[in-house]
């Protein structure tokens, strides 16, 4: 029993590092040249939001430049909104500062971890860790309404900020759903589940294309007009212009829909591990993490694919570049 111990043990380490010393990589075999449109950049990205980055010295990048605006030592970066750059600690201090007038600042003890947030004129909308959801007074710092979700267990990293559109104010949950409310009323108009996974099931994705909402978790995509219609994606990056929706999945597939999820075409690259989507000129370029951008027309019925410079680290979007770490890639 001894001797058969002694050898199972060895060969139980031996296939395991075996296994993953054979992790499969996207090689392409045709690589057209060098991405043109690349190089250092002025600054290093240090984390990012959904639409804004940490850059060095705590600045921050948003709308294609660095804003003077400096986030503390102690707070994330909760993103760009309305004109004004929000961060908050783990305690729930959350710090509004204003883009145009650095003296500017409004700031609220919220008491909890805050997931994200976002701004509309005197209305601040707050997305907490818990995923209770909160509309506040920035002028007064009333509580004007508050909505308690399930807590989730764990999620990804790409939380969507509280959007808002006319008199509505609507919330992609932390746990799968979309919750629409009145800001007027301060009431809960609607709440549509795009997912009912366990773990890693918040809303990554959320936009409005075809009178349609849009919505993705990190395993299906959700397109609600008058029907509901869902498919199952493992889902790395979504992207949409004015007709249809792309995704990156896990599986190393670009696929292209139409707003009510009809499949118009898909291209599949062997092993490839998408770090993100950027539509310009009626083509679609995609980052892989090996280090090739992939040039392809809107319809996938091609691809060109170029050696791009990819580092460890962050990978931010802002407008038609890619950050990666202290590189730039531009698609303009």
């Amino acid at each position: 029993m001894r001797t058969l111990y002694t050898i199972f043990i060895p060969l139980i380490v031996a296939l395991l590092f075996s296994a993953c010393g054979s992790k499969e990589v996207f090689k392409p075999k045709d690589v057209v040249d060098s991405w043109d449109y690349s190089g250092s950049s002025d600054v290093t990205i240090k984390g990012i939001s959904q639409n804004a980055a940490l850059v060095d010295d705590r600045e921050i990048l948003a709308n294609g430049k660095v804003v003077n605006v400096f986030i503390a030592e102690d707070e994330k970066l909760l993103g760009e909104s309305d004109g004004w750059i929000l961060s908050s600690n783990i305690d729930g201090n959350l710090t509004l500062q204003s883009i145009a007038d650095k003296k500017n600042i409004e700031t609220f003890n919220l008491k909890k971890t805050i997931a994200t947030a976002s701004v509309k004129k005197d209305t601040l909308a707050v997305l907490f860790s818990d995923n209770e959801m909160a509309l506040y007074s920035i002028k007064s710092k009333a509580l004007l309404l508050k909505e308690q979700g399930n807590p989730p267990i764990v999620v990804n990293s790409k939380i969507i900020k509280p959007y808002f559109r006319d008199e509505l104010v609507i919330f992609a949950t932390l746990d799968g759903k979309i919750v629409i409310i009145n800001e007027e009323t301060k009431k809960r108009l609607r709440t549509i589940i795009v997912s009912t996974e366990e773990h890693f099931n918040n809303v990554i994705f959320f936009n409005l294309l075809d009178n349609k909402i849009i919505a993705a978790t990190g395993n299906k995509i959700l397109s609600l007009s008058q029907d509901e219609i869902r498919l199952p994606f493992d889902i790395r990056s979504v992207v949409t212009d004015d007709k249809n929706i792309y995704i990156a999945t896990k599986q190393g597939e670009i696929v292209s829909l139409t707003s009510d999820l009809k499949e118009n075409a898909r291209l599949k690259f062997a092993f490839a591990h998408f770090l993100g989507l950027i539509l310009n000129n009626n083509k679609l370029y995609a980052l892989e993490k090996e280090g090739y951008l992939i040039e392809m027309p809107i319809d996938l019925s091609s691809s060109s694919i170029y050696e791009a410079d990819v580092e460890d680290g962050y990978v931010y979007i802002d407008g038609k570049i890619f950050f990666v770490h202290d590189e730039y890639i531009s698609v303009e």
